[in-house]
């Protein structure tokens, strides 16, 4: 039986273990424990654990900025794909948008990523073709 919590700083190492394995990585800076701490620090209800038992399968960071919501980390682990995980973790962080009163949910999804791209456009979510993101690592 899957659950479902927001994550603690104890939960920092298997998150990371898990995007190590099952989420896409390339063109993206490392991962770091630090900045999530920090991440779960400041927002508490932001990154969604999914747990089968004790063991984490799943994962999705949502933002909210007061303003717009983004969508990142999802992350299921490969052993696990195809059981609803990510459609709940999703829902999850819908609903959680929608009592904060955000009006839309952006996903960051790589390009290349077409896995990806076929679950968010399976949940309505469509790319925007006139919109780059631009990035500067810091």
């Amino acid at each position: 039986m899957i659950s479902y919590r927001h994550a603690t700083e104890p939960d920092v190492d298997a998150v990371l273990e898990l995007w190590s394995r099952a989420a896409e990585d390339s063109g993206r800076p490392a991962d770091d424990g630090d900045q999530l701490r920090r991440v779960i620090n400041r927002d508490p209800h932001a990154l969604e654990l999914a747990l089968d038992g004790e063991t984490l399968v799943g994962t999705l960071l949502s933002g909210f900025d007061g303003w717009r919501c983004a969508l990142y980390r999802l992350a299921v682990d490969p052993a696990h794909r195809g059981a609803g995980i990510a459609s709940a973790l999703l829902q999850h962080a819908e609903q959680r948008f929608i009592a904060l009163g955000a009006t839309r949910s952006l996903a960051m999804v790589l390009d290349a990523n077409e896995l990806g791209a076929g679950f968010w456009r399976s949940h309505g979510y469509e790319p925007q073709a006139e919109w780059s993101r631009w990035a500067k690592s810091l």
